[in-house]
């Protein structure tokens, strides 16, 4: 087979890469470089994409005797990741940029040119499973697992991946890695929104958004203070509110509602921002079980739990009925849809939607 690994310059793309050539495919190694002026050193951008990460990838490429090619792909993800980030914001969603960045960059445009120029698969360093009958799994590392930000894919475009170390933790990678001499062995994992390498996204949104004067206000719809503008907000929020005025019952105020339109941003207690009920959107399908009405897990976090719930699909929307409640939920991140482990091989992704109503 012939196989396009995708080479971020981490440890975990890099004993892809390796186990791809053991098993005798034609493997050749791209970075993608996503911007323009990418950081040089690690110290200062903790990502995934910068000057540093690039020569990483060629290195290991080297060593695999496979090779190496960057693509540039910065006008697409200007316009796809970074703008979608800042019209989110200024709408009052909280997006997930790095999953937008698998969604349309590192598997649809990808994929897209990898299948033009005659490869039959992209291959990537995700923690995921993809069984014998073509269903995202969880991956063998709780951890580490990332199918939850694997879950907006299409099912034409998983068809064409593979995800080799999915089926192993963490530290046995490093080893793996170690072994095959590969200066990534140790090298840290990437964290930071890499177009945001200083990690001040006020900062960042205040340059592309300005400054749009709004009220934070109780739930009772009491000024409580002025902002310079509600993308500085997400819901859940408890830090950086800097209220002068109490809460009568002396408890912390959260951030339970944000409206771009107004400006206004809603504050109160912890037990407001309990979700029981979200509807999505701009469905993503995996798996043939994502249809009508039917029992599932949903988790709304790259990291984060997950509760039981009653999913209903109409069209190109669902709504979710939760069992258990879940905080800080907020517009704009995505819903991902789980049927419980039924064999021992890790839970079943069903298919996405990105949250545009609770309740």
């Amino acid at each position: 087979m012939r196989v396009l690994a995708a080479m971020s310059g981490g440890v975990d793309s890099s004993v892809a890469a390796a186990r791809l050539v053991e098993a005798g495919h034609d493997v050749v190694g791209v970075h993608l470089a996503l911007s323009r002026d990418p950081q040089a050193t690690r110290e200062s951008a903790r990502g995934c994409c910068s000057l540093e990460d690039s020569a990483d990838a060629r290195r290991v490429c080297d060593k695999l005797g496979i090779p190496f090619y960057v693509w540039d792909f910065s006008d697409r993800f200007k316009e796809e990741v970074i703008d979608n980030f800042v019209w989110s914001y200024e709408h009052g969603e909280t997006p997930n940029p790095c999953l937008r960045c698998n969604e349309k960059i590192k598997f649809a445009a990808l994929l897209e040119r990898a299948l033009a120029l005659g490869f039959d698969a992209v291959a990537t360093g995700h923690y995921a499973i993809v069984d014998d009958e073509g269903n995202l799994r969880r991956s063998a590392d709780p951890a580490k697992d990332q199918s939850y930000v694997l879950g907006v894919l299409t099912r034409r475009e998983l068809d064409k991946c593979l995800f080799p170390v999915g089926d192993t933790e963490k530290p046995l990678i490093r080893e793996e890695a170690a072994r095959y001499g590969f200066s990534t062995a140790t090298k840290p994992d990437s964290y930071d929104i890499c177009f945001i390498p200083d990690g001040n996204t006020q900062a960042f949104l205040g340059s592309s958004i300005g400054l749009r004067p709004g009220m934070i206000r109780d739930q009772d719809g009491t000024a409580l203070k002025e902002h310079d503008g509600a993308f500085q907000y997400t819901i859940g929020q408890r830090r950086g509110l800097d209220l002068r005025v109490p809460a009568a019952d002396g408890k912390p105020r959260y951030v339970t509602g944000i409206d771009a339109a107004t400006g206004d941003v809603t504050v109160g207690p912890r037990e407001a921002l309990k979700v029981h009920a979200i509807t999505a959107d701009r469905l993503k399908v995996l798996h043939p079980g994502m249809t009508g009405s039917f029992e599932a897990l949903v988790q709304v976090r790259a990291h984060g739990g997950v509760v039981g719930c009653h999913a209903t699909v109409d069209g190109d929307a669902m709504t979710l009925a939760l069992h258990s409640s879940l905080e800080g939920v907020a517009p704009g991140q995505a819903a991902v849809l789980y049927r419980p482990d039924p064999d021992g091989l890790g839970d079943v992704v069903l298919g996405s939607g990105t949250i545009c109503e609770t309740a």
